[in-house]
């Protein structure tokens, strides 16, 4: 069984920084994406950065020039650095890993930032 454990999460003032890892333990046979998404209160989640196993990635339009997306493949991990927060980020953000046996979630971590 897979296993995601995220870390990171916090309170923040408007402006501030924070970072994200989640890193994956147990029987993996091959990771072909992982990737992280938020929910906020009484809305849907959304993709929020992905990264693929040769490290090509993607962000929403709303967090592009602000948060970056890494990996480290020999640790299984991933990690969201996000810079300039703004209230609007405030969310459960989850680690998600997309393998070749199977699609994974972490339980989130919570991301509040105050005005």
């Amino acid at each position: 069984q897979v296993q995601l454990v995220e870390s990171g999460g916090g309170l923040v003032q408007y402006g501030g920084s924070l970072r994200l890892s989640c890193a994956a333990s147990g029987t993996i046979f091959g990771v072909n994406a992982m990737g992280w998404y938020r929910q906020a209160p009484g809305k849907e989640r959304e993709l929020v950065a992905g990264i693929s196993s040769g490290t090509r990635a993607n962000y929403a339009e709303s967090v592009k020039g602000r948060f970056t997306i890494s990996r480290d493949n020999a640790k299984n991990t991933v990690y969201l650095q996000m810079n300039s927060l703004k209230p609007e980020d405030t969310a459960v953000y989850y680690c998600r890993l997309m393998g070749v046996a199977g699609d994974y979630w972490g339980q989130g971590t919570q991301v509040t930032v105050s005005s």
